[in-house]
């Protein structure tokens, strides 16, 4: 019912009206330091505008959600990749569940694998934008974004994002097809995945390692298979179960090994 810039640009407008009444209301500080609102405003740019408007713009191109969830997918293993060339502890137990994990979500997106249309240059440019995007932006979050409070902080990201997505919206020929499934939609959007989603991925990278948040992403494709059996009836086959139990399991050697680093660094 709407391209995908377009319903973006809805959405970072909509959320910023509920964050500045949250704002307003909770009298929310702001950051103070000029530099960090420009960091603010960069890993909005790449978490934000970046990687929702790479993959969504991928699927309207033609790239099945299969396969795109796979290429998102490898995010938690190139974190970890620069986090060891750049001296990051990186144990073996940790990469054998990023191993695990990716694997599991090879099990978990195969039978959509080819579905939606053709690979294309362009499809697989916004693929690799979405993706450099989330990876780049979590780490540069984790390194030069200080400790501030979500809701403000999130106001930042949500306005570059917007100042970056509203000229490409405008760009778009199709036009906005307002109903109960494309309000309901966006709803969710603002409501469950900014306010909820988006929030709560920035207190963990602020709170926790570059790896192990972004294994949890292992966790969203398992998660969607779930919820589509749930709500729309889509089967869910023996390899489906496997690869969600084994995404779990890498998940978990992930975080457990971090969480026993934590300790014994204490």
């Amino acid at each position: 019912y709407a391209p995908p810039f377009k319903f973006l640009a809805v959405r970072y407008a909509l959320s910023l009206l509920a964050f500045g009444i949250w704002v307003a209301l909770a009298r929310v500080a702001w950051p103070t330091d000029r530099t960090q609102w420009a960091h603010l405003a960069i890993t909005g740019v790449l978490m934000q505008a970046g990687y929702l408007g790479g993959v969504w713009a991928a699927v309207r191109v033609g790239m099945g959600s299969g396969l795109i969830a796979l290429l998102v997918g490898i995010q938690p293993v190139l974190t970890a990749i620069w986090l060891s060339a750049r001296g990051g502890a990186i144990s073996k137990r940790q990469w054998l569940g990023l191993m695990l994990g990716f694997a599991g979500l090879v099990m978990v997106v195969w039978r959509k694998l080819g579905q939606g249309g053709e690979v294309t240059a362009a499809s697989m440019s916004l693929a690799l934008l979405a993706l450099l995007s989330i990876t780049v932006g979590t780490l540069y979050q984790k390194r030069f974004v200080a400790p501030c409070d979500v809701r403000s902080a999130s106001m930042v990201q949500l306005a570059a994002a917007l100042v970056v997505s509203l000229p490409l919206a405008l760009l778009e020929s199709d036009p906005f097809q307002w109903n109960a499934s494309s309000g309901g939609a966006m709803a969710w959007s603002v409501l469950a995945l900014t306010l909820g989603g988006s929030s709560l991925l920035y207190i963990l990278i602020q709170r926790g390692s570059a790896t192990a948040v972004t294994s949890l992403l292992y966790l969203v494709p398992p998660c969607t298979a779930l919820m589509a059996w749930l709500l729309f009836g889509e089967p869910i086959t023996a390899l489906t179960v496997a690869g969600i139990g084994i995404t779990a399991i890498g998940v978990s050697l992930v975080v457990r090994e971090q969480r026993n680093q934590e300790t014994q660094g204490a």
